[in-house]
């Protein structure tokens, strides 16, 4: 069924999100295309299709009252459809790829606000996604102010004191000032929400010393922003560990030359220094 002409063919699919304006991203397209990255007889258009049908259910619930749409979209996700987060085994990759998501009814924060905010969308809502500290969450304008709502728990709000509370850790424990709060809210762009769903994965094979699957998330971050200075070190790190010493060497220098230099350049030059008497030894 990849055969919509509204996307771009799967061999275009990274170029078109590189190129992309942030606004033109198809959110949950781009989520099945990381996906796609490790299942690449991904069905993409299938799997947008089933989250398209579910939205018909909600289609216009909010336009007499947002509160009853968001009610409308909540129930539908986890009580019909029966999604929830991941309390088992929160760790599993297969909670941040969107089709594993959607087939096993299990995700992490970030999987189930992309399902949240499409639906949302299909509702008349204006769902958007936050990269808040620790948990990504979701927010939505209200009268008088903006309502905060946690996806890995069934869309539930979140009250100022809760907040806090979750990012003190994350930000020194310090006393968090309302200013301070909003900055912390305000919402993620499409390009954001792919890095940090690309970034956990990331995190997680490099716990798993998965090193293949990690320079791949590494090398997708750089394709949707080339300007990412620690995910151009940390993919020459990683090329490194699968013995990409040529490929490594040129990320690290890159790195290195960047304005201004980075806090770790002594660290890194020592690791360019390292890997060049090893290969001057394989030589």
């Amino acid at each position: 069924m990849d055969n919509d002409p509204s996307r771009p063919a799967p061999e275009r699919a990274w170029e078109f999100l590189r190129d992309a304006r942030d606004e033109d991203i198809p959110l949950v397209w781009a989520a099945l295309t990381i996906a796609r990255d490790e299942y690449p007889d991904l069905d993409v258009a299938a799997y947008e299709q089933r989250i398209v049908d579910w939205g018909k259910r909600v289609r216009g619930t909010a336009e007499v009252d947002p509160m009853q749409g968001l009610r409308a979209v909540n129930a539908l996700l986890y009580d019909e459809i029966g999604m929830s987060g991941n309390q088992q085994d929160y760790y599993d990759p297969r909670n941040s790829y969107l089709n594993e998501v959607l087939d096993r009814r299990l995700g992490i924060p970030i999987s189930l606000g992309v399902l949240q905010i499409e639906l949302a969308q299909h509702a008349g809502l204006p769902l958007q996604g936050v990269s808040f500290p620790g948990h990504f969450l979701l927010s939505m304008p209200v009268d008088g102010g903006v309502l905060v709502l946690d996806p890995y728990h069934r869309g539930r709000s979140i009250d100022v004191q809760e907040l806090k509370s979750r990012a003190q850790p994350h930000v020194g424990d310090q006393d968090l000032h309302d200013e301070q709060l909003s900055e912390l809210l305000a919402p993620a762009s499409n390009r954001a929400i792919l890095s940090r769903m690309l970034r956990n994965l990331k995190a997680l094979y490099v716990e798993l010393e998965d090193w293949a699957r990690a320079v791949r998330c590494a090398d997708r971050l750089l394709t949707l922003d080339p300007n990412l200075a620690e995910e151009q070190r940390d993919r020459g790190l990683l090329y490194l560990r699968v013995g990409h010493t040529a490929a490594a060497r040129a990320d690290l220098n890159a790195y290195l030359g960047r304005v201004p230099p980075p806090e770790d350049a002594a660290k890194i030059r020592d690791v360019l220094v390292k890997s060049g008497r090893e290969r001057s030894r394989l030589n």
